[in-house]
């Protein structure tokens, strides 16, 4: 029998389509597009720029009004209310972390690597971060996806104690890894790929999350004080930033991540936001030459008289003022707006640390002075100061500083200040009172003026904690007059995880989801 050709073709691409059909539907439904698999380096890439976004995305951000640097006076871009709703959750990010980790064991590094150390410090950074904005959250039954899409939350307390174990693992495995010579991390853009200093980092980090814990500092689980005493008294098991350099810090160029505030969006906020006098009125009263890098003179005073480069020239407005009025003041030229040279004028300002050194000094003189360990807390104090100083170019003798010739950003008058830190320290505001309440207050106003525009709302969690420096409030802080102390959970949360939320607002909150409720680590 012959069989033509154009009947075998048919029936052959019929075979054909039959056996592609078998294919399981999970394969049938892959977009061929849509990859399914990265460098190791390329996710941690985007873990980095997470961590940038989620400490505060910068300066002159939200985050930085609630830390009463500066303040809006233009309603229809920003007020200053504290009238917070629910916060966002960082397990899409999580997700990536345990995606580089699958990455780098897939392209056959050794399960302990470069990149599993830095997911333990990623685990330890998000999770805080979350747990410190609402109290419980769910981890122990987190990122397992499909199998459990109702994770159960984990109380505050050992959401905490995970965070420091995942640190010590972190800081034992990049022990291990810079002893081998480790050269596999890639994809770094805080500190080209150097595992020593992220070790350094993820110590300080330590310090900072032991502080946040001071009002526990008797919890056995938690053991801060011995924790903390144990990496003072151990340098060598416990590297600590050492300078500037190693600060986590986030560069910003003329081209793609530029500075928050620069020539580009001069006009669209230059004059719609002012400092705030938390901040400014706390460098002026300490006659401090910060002033004169991060402010402008206010315009009515010097047209008054009074010197530019007198302290008494420059004025924040009260978080708390009256936004109509705050914007009435400021057209008027009665409060100073942010200075123009260091700002504006540049598309690169200044870094933006996420964590840094000035902060690690004044952590190690808190500690020390609350007697958790052995130290002189003076000398780590004055190193803050110094180390902020720097940060702004500040030196001991002549200084320029500039301010705007005609409220712009291109032309300048230049004046030079004299500036002494001795003369400074020698001030009884200033001086170190001891490790005592009011040494403790020093310190905490100092760690208060080095965070800011820096570091996301570290400013913010500190004051909340320890009441200092005092907020301002009234009507243009909203809230009934208050400072919150939390976020409410996420709408998703209360939809599709339901029951696990409802029994985790129950169990702090009595059932009311408070933004001005305290959660556990600050009771």
């Amino acid at each position: 029998m012959k069989i033509h050709k154009h009947i075998l073709l048919p029936v052959l691409a019929l075979g054909l389509m039959l056996t592609s059909c078998e294919k399981p539907f999970d394969q049938l439904e892959q977009d061929p597009n849509r990859p399914t698999s990265a460098p190791a380096s390329l996710v941690f890439n985007g873990v980095l720029n997470d961590m940038y976004s989620i400490a505060g995305g910068g300066a002159w951000n939200d985050s930085q009004r609630y830390n009463q640097f500066y303040a809006s006076n233009y309603n229809y871009y920003a007020t200053n209310e504290y009238s917070w709703t629910s916060t966002g959750l960082y397990y899409t990010t999580l997700k990536n972390v345990v995606k580089m980790e699958q990455e780098a064991k897939k392209a056959g590094l050794p399960d302990m690597n470069a990149y599993s150390a830095l997911g333990k410090f990623f685990r330890a950074y998000f999770f805080e971060q979350m747990t410190k904005r609402l109290g419980d959250i769910p981890m122990t039954q987190a990122l397992q996806g499909l199998d459990n899409q109702t994770p159960k939350y984990d109380s505050q307390k050992d959401v905490y104690v995970q965070i420091l174990k995942w640190l010590d693992d972190a800081n034992s495995d990049l022990t291990s890894l810079i002893a081998k010579n480790d050269n596999n991390l890639a994809g770094d853009i805080y500190l080209n790929n150097s595992l020593a200093k992220w070790q350094k980092v993820v110590n300080t980090y330590k310090l900072r999350v032991l502080i946040s814990l001071s009002k526990k500092e008797s919890d056995a689980d938690l053991n801060v004080k011995a924790r903390f005493a144990d990496v003072v008294n151990n340098p060598t098991k416990y590297p600590l930033m050492a300078s500037m350099d190693d600060n986590l810090q986030y560069i910003y160029n003329n081209q793609y991540n530029k500075y928050n505030r620069n020539p580009d969006n001069f006009g669209q906020n230059a004059t719609r936001e002012n400092m705030a006098a938390t901040y400014l009125g706390t460098l002026t009263t300490l006659k401090d030459p910060r002033t004169f890098v991060v402010a402008e003179p206010a315009t009515a005073k010097v047209a008054a008289g009074v010197k530019p480069t007198d302290f008494a020239a420059f004025v924040g407005a009260s978080s708390g003022e009256d936004l109509a009025i705050m914007s009435s003041n400021a057209n008027q030229g009665l409060y100073s707006f942010q200075n123009r040279k260091h700002y504006y004028s540049t598309y690169t300002a200044e870094p933006y640390i996420l964590v840094g050194y000035p902060e690690l000094q004044f952590s190690l003189a808190e500690g020390i002075n609350r007697g958790w360990a052995a130290g002189n807390a003076e000398e780590y104090y004055k190193n803050g100061i110094l180390a902020s100083w720097g940060f702004y170019g500040l030196k001991d003798g002549a200084n320029t500083v500039y301010f705007s010739a005609d409220g712009g950003y291109k032309v300048f008058n230049t004046y030079t200040v004299n500036v002494s830190f001795a003369d400074y320290y020698a001030q009884s505001a200033v001086k170190y009172a001891g490790n005592s309440a009011d040494g403790l207050k020093q310190i905490l106003t100092q760690k208060y003026l080095a965070f800011a525009q820096q570091s996301g709302l570290e400013a913010f969690y500190n004051q909340r904690r320890t009441g200092v420096p005092t907020f301002l409030v009234g009507p243009g802080t909203g809230n009934s007059q208050r400072i919150p102390l939390r976020w409410q959970y996420p709408a998703t949360e209360r939809s599709y995880n339901a029951a696990n939320n409802t029994a985790a607002v129950q169990g702090q909150y009595g059932g009311n989801d408070d933004i001005n409720a305290a959660m556990w680590s600050l009771k």
